[in-house]
């Protein structure tokens, strides 16, 4: 069976140290799968509003996210702090990848690699659009 295998770019543009909350442990007892979409989430939201962005407007676009994918490393438990590094990659004229390395902090042991595939997105017309420069830019993308 193939296996996803992610590839996180050298440059980081955010990192931000997040607790696993009671709330993010599924019946396992350890850090739920679907919460690390969550956190990632968290995590960019945080890098847009270091840029004075948000999704709904990014230097003049929205962004929406077309696909997601987690290469799983290890477990995490209520308690750990994670570090979580950003970056970007694939940046096109309309679409980019997002990329998410969390790394349990205390012993810097990786917990998941993950890509967000975004797209720039007009919300009223519904349709997806050309990234600004600025946004560009900030992705890591010299123009």
């Amino acid at each position: 069976m193939n296996r996803i295998s992610i590839q996180i770019p050298q440059r980081v543009l955010f990192a931000t140290e997040l607790s696993i909350r009671v709330t993010d442990l599924n019946y396992g007892g350890h850090l739920g799968n679907d919460r690390i979409l969550s956190i990632c989430h968290e995590a960019r939201m945080q890098f847009l509003q270091s840029l004075g962005a948000t999704e709904l407007d990014a230097f003049g676009v929205g962004m929406i996210m077309a696909d997601a994918a987690i290469q799983f490393k290890a477990e995490g438990f209520f308690g750990d702090v994670l570090r979580v590094e950003l970056g970007a990659g694939e940046i096109g004229s309309r679409s980019w990848n997002f990329y998410y390395q969390l790394m349990l902090k205390e012993s810097n042991t990786p917990l998941a690699l993950v890509k967000t595939g975004m797209a720039a997105f007009n919300y009223k017309t519904k349709k997806v659009v050309s990234l600004p420069l600025d946004l560009m830019t900030a992705l890591g993308r010299s123009v």
